[in-house]
C-alpha cells in the first residue's frame, strides 16, 4: 500500500474575463511568455494538444543554459473556460479550476506533490508561475 499523496493548492484572481484567461493559459503562443517561476528561467518551447487524451509538453530552461527539463502530461478532463485535469509524466494528478467572477476570473490549481522538493518549495514555485501568468494576462 502506498502512502497518501500530499495535495498542494495555489490560486490567484485575475482582472480579465474567463475566456481571455483560458486562451492565455492554453495557447502555446502565450504560454512561452509567462510559464516561468523566476526571471532567470523561460519556456523556449511549448506544445499543447488541447483534447482529452491529448499531450502537452513545455520545455522549461534556465536562461544561462545550465539546466532544462520537459514538463509534460496527458489531459484527462477538459471543460472549456472551467476545468483542466491532467496526469503528469510521473503519474501525479493536477486539477485547474477556472472560475468566472463577474468580469474577473479566479484560477485554483491543485496538484500532487512530488518527493524530491519540499512542499513549501513546490507551492512557492507553482504560485510564482501563476503570479507571472496573472501579470502577463493583465498587462496584455
Amino acid at each position: 500500500m502506498s502512502a497518501a499523496k500530499t495535495s498542494i493548492i495555489v490560486e490567484t484572481n485575475i482582472l480579465v474575463p474567463i475566456e481571455v484567461v483560458w486562451q492565455y493559459f492554453t495557447d502555446p503562443e502565450h504560454l512561452v511568455h509567462w510559464n516561468n517561476a523566476s526571471p532567470d528561467w523561460h519556456t523556449p518551447k511549448a506544445e499543447n494538444d488541447l483534447k482529452v487524451g491529448g499531450k502537452f509538453s513545455y520545455t522549461m530552461a534556465a536562461k544561462d543554459g545550465s539546466f532544462s527539463f520537459d514538463f509534460l502530461g496527458i489531459y484527462d478532463t477538459i471543460k472549456e473556460n472551467q476545468l483542466l485535469e491532467y496526469t503528469l509524466g510521473d503519474d501525479r494528478k493536477v486539477s485547474i479550476a477556472f472560475i468566472s467572477v463577474g468580469d474577473d476570473s479566479k484560477i485554483v490549481e491543485t496538484f500532487e506533490a512530488e518527493s524530491q522538493n519540499t512542499v513549501e518549495l513546490q507551492k512557492s514555485g507553482w504560485q510564482a508561475i501563476l503570479d507571472n501568468f496573472k501579470k502577463y494576462v493583465e498587462e496584455n
